[in-house]
């Protein structure tokens, strides 16, 4: 099966191929040949994912999937949230995004805060959700070279070391995007009524 990933994160991408089996085949925008930006107007990550998975149907008429996720801080009122990506303004750099969230959380002793991941799939028989969450708390010092964006800041719960630090495998099991992908995977795998 070919199922369009509504993204050409890099990071993303390569964590999702090695989320799903070998009969599906995930296609990056690019190789969609969807070049242009996909733009992101709400302010939830579900309508943030319907947007850009939408988007992708309507252009190729073929099955596809969207996620948008970020980290959730509530001790900012859930900043950087929906804006994760974008949290130190345009272009999204995640060095950046990292200096605003440690710049913001500076006075805090170890805030809580999770990731949170939505992914919109439109097929044929329409569109459906699938949502997952990884809570944790940040660091005030960025450690390891793994992963992307604010990974070097957050720890889950029940680990000592960072999204960055984990290996990938670990990551693969605990994180909001491989608790979505795996409600999703399911979903796919169900038989046919």
């Amino acid at each position: 099966m070919k199922l369009i990933f509504a993204s050409n994160n890099k990071g993303k991408i390569a964590e999702v191929q090695t989320l799903v089996n070998n009969n599906l085949k995930i296609f990056s925008l690019l190789e969609a040949g969807i070049t242009e930006p996909i733009k992101e107007p709400f302010d939830t990550f579900r309508e943030n994912a319907w947007a850009k998975a939408d988007y992708v149907y309507r252009q190729t008429g073929l099955p596809c999937f969207a996620d948008d996720s970020g980290l959730v801080v509530p001790a900012l009122n859930g900043a950087p949230g929906v804006y994760s990506a974008r949290y130190a303004g345009e272009p999204a750099d995640d060095a950046a995004n990292n200096r605003k969230l440690l710049a913001a959380i500076e006075a805090m002793d170890a805030p809580e805060a999770y990731y949170q991941a939505v992914i919109c799939y439109i097929g044929d028989d329409g569109t459906h959700y699938f949502e997952g969450r990884c809570y944790g708390h940040l660091v005030h010092i960025p450690r390891g070279t793994g992963g992307f964006g604010y990974d070097p800041l957050f720890v889950p719960n029940g680990y000592t070391d960072t999204f960055g630090e984990l290996a990938q495998d670990i990551k693969n099991r605990i994180s909001h995007r491989s608790e979505a992908m795996r409600s999703f995977i399911a979903f796919l795998n169900q038989p046919e009524q």
